[in-house]
């Protein structure tokens, strides 16, 4: 099993955050990665968490929207 973290930039609007989290959630599950958790931070920002059980899904293709950005573990 293999987990992967993203976060979504600052949103201010509940309605546009939950937006962001769901079009998130539903992207990530066309290759097979499910939503386990995410939480909010003062800042806006949130951190989804996904797992995966199919190896070959590991390395989603990488489609940044403004709001989002996917956390290499480079990023402090």
């Amino acid at each position: 099993m293999t987990y992967k973290t993203i976060v979504i930039d600052q949103v201010k609007k509940a309605k546009k955050l939950a937006m962001e989290i769901e079009n998130k959630a539903n992207e990530m599950a066309k290759s097979d990665w499910e939503l386990v958790t995410f939480s909010t931070v003062a800042s806006g920002k949130a951190v989804l968490v996904f797992r995966t059980q199919n190896d070959a899904a590991a390395e989603p293709e990488k489609e940044e929207t403004p709001a989002t950005k996917e956390n290499d573990g480079t990023e402090k």
